[in-house]
C-alpha cells in the first residue's frame, strides 16, 4: 500500500528559512494532493516566494523536510527535482530573449530530461522533440509565433511562453509565481483560460496577487502571514474569513 506521502504532490514538515536574522518562513506544514489546484496568498513579505524557492530547491532549507511526489527532496538540487516532474515560472522572466519561441521550448524540454543544452547546435535534427515543442506552443497559444525571437514578443505573449516552458518539461507538478504580473485585463483572462486547460492530473500551486484569478483557479487556498500559515480553506471559506479580510483581502473582496 502506498504511503500517504505518495498520494500527495507536496508535503512540507516544519520548513523554515532565515535571512540575516529575519525568519522568512517559520515551521510551515503543507499537504497538497495530486491534481489539486492550490493558491498561496498573503501580503508582501508573507514568505510566499521564499516557500516556493524552498520547494523548488532554488534556496536551501534551514530546517524541516520537503517531499515532492512521494520523494524526500529536502537535499535535492533544482535539476533533480525537475526530473521528478516539478516545473515552475518566476516573478521575473527567465527567457532566452535572443532565441526563438521554439528554441526556448526545446531548451526547457531538454533541461527537464537531462539532455545537455549544447544540443541546441543540432536541435533541428531532433524531430520528435521539435514535435513536442510545437504541441506545447499550441497549448499556450503561440503557434503563429513559433519562429519569432522572444525579444519581439509583447509582455503578455512572453508570459504565455513562460507557462509553455514549464509545460514543456512534462511536469507532474507546476508552480506559478505571480504569472499575471504586469498583464492587461484581457491578457489575464487569456492566461486564466490557458491554465484552466492544463491536464487535470497536473498539480498546480499558484502565487498571485490578483484575487479574482485566485478565486477562479484555486480549489483550496493557503494564507501566509509573517512566514507562517494562518489558515487554509476553499475560496468561499477564505473570502468569508474575518482574519483574512483584516490581514489581506480588504473590503472589496468581502
Amino acid at each position: 500500500m502506498p504511503s500517504p506521502d505518495q498520494k500527495r504532490a507536496i508535503v512540507t514538515r516544519q520548513v523554515s528559512k532565515t535571512f540575516g536574522g529575519v525568519k522568512a518562513v517559520k515551521g510551515v506544514d503543507l499537504s497538497i494532493a495530486v491534481g489539486e489546484r492550490r493558491a498561496l496568498i498573503g501580503p508582501n513579505g508573507a514568505g510566499k516566494s521564499t516557500l516556493f524557492n524552498l520547494i523548488t530547491g532554488d534556496v536551501p532549507v534551514d530546517g524541516g523536510e520537503i517531499h515532492v511526489l512521494g520523494r524526500d527532496v529536502t537535499r535535492f538540487s533544482v535539476e533533480r527535482r525537475a526530473r521528478l516532474g516539478l516545473g515552475r515560472t518566476y516573478q521575473i522572466s527567465q527567457l532566452f530573449l535572443n532565441l526563438s519561441v521554439e528554441q526556448n521550448l526545446f531548451l526547457s524540454s531538454a533541461a527537464a530530461t537531462g539532455i545537455g543544452l549544447n544540443l541546441l547546435s543540432r536541435w533541428r535534427d531532433r524531430s520528435e522533440d521539435r514535435a513536442w515543442t510545437r504541441d506545447v506552443a499550441e497549448q499556450v497559444g503561440l503557434t503563429e509565433h513559433l519562429f519569432r525571437p522572444v525579444a519581439e514578443l509583447a509582455h503578455g505573449l512572453q508570459r504565455q511562453l513562460e507557462l509553455g516552458m514549464a509545460l514543456a518539461m512534462r511536469p507532474r507538478l507546476i508552480m506559478l509565481d505571480e504569472p499575471a504580473a504586469g498583464l492587461s485585463p484581457a491578457e489575464r483572462q487569456t492566461l486564466v483560460r490557458l491554465i484552466r486547460a492544463m491536464a487535470p492530473d497536473i498539480t498546480l500551486i499558484l502565487i498571485e496577487h490578483d484575487m479574482d484569478i485566485v478565486m477562479e483557479l484555486a480549489q483550496r487556498i493557503t494564507v501566509l502571514h509573517r512566514g507562517s500559515v494562518v489558515t487554509e480553506g476553499t475560496p468561499d471559506e477564505i473570502r468569508r474569513d474575518p482574519m483574512v479580510q483584516r490581514i489581506y483581502l480588504g473590503e472589496m473582496h468581502v
